[in-house]
């Protein structure tokens, strides 16, 4: 006799897709009425971090191909919040920094990462935010997950 399978809502994973797809498509609306997108973001805040650098780097820094990072590049350099410099005798090496836009851009986006963060997770205390982080670290770390989630 087959068992009954468990119900949707038993799975851990079914309340952090369900919590993720709210954060996330709030969030998303916030940076979209600045003209970007998430993932847009995501290389802007990762290139005031690093500086100057190649697209590899950032790349490698979100754990994602150089092919998603340079059409991305690509989309903030149209928006001139971007821009590429070729080094000197080798045009295949290229650097990826922000445009003075861009560094204007970023902390108006960060404000806006920090207010989705309080909408949907003010109400926990300092201790209990603390715990969900570190239960979610723990997850990344155990099963080696290096993709930062950029969409």
């Amino acid at each position: 006799m087959p068992t009954e399978p468990s119900p949707l809502d038993a799975h851990v994973g079914f309340w952090l897709r369900f919590v993720s797809n709210h954060v996330s498509h709030a969030f998303s609306q916030k940076v979209e009425a600045h003209g970007v997108t998430v993932a847009e973001w995501v290389v802007l805040r990762q290139l005031l971090a690093s500086g100057a650098v190649a697209p590899s780097a950032v790349a490698e820094a979100l754990g994602t191909t150089r092919g998603a990072v340079s059409k991305l590049v690509d989309r903030l350099l149209t928006k001139k919040l971007v821009s590429r410099t070729a080094a000197r005798g080798d045009k295949r090496f290229q650097t990826v920094a922000l445009t003075a836009a861009g560094r204007k851009l970023v902390p108006v986006l960060a404000a806006l990462a920090d207010a989705n963060d309080a909408e949907f997770f003010g109400h926990l205390d300092a201790e209990q935010r603390a715990v969900l982080v570190e239960l979610m670290k723990d997850v990344v770390r155990r099963h080696e997950l290096k993709d930062v989630p950029v969409s």
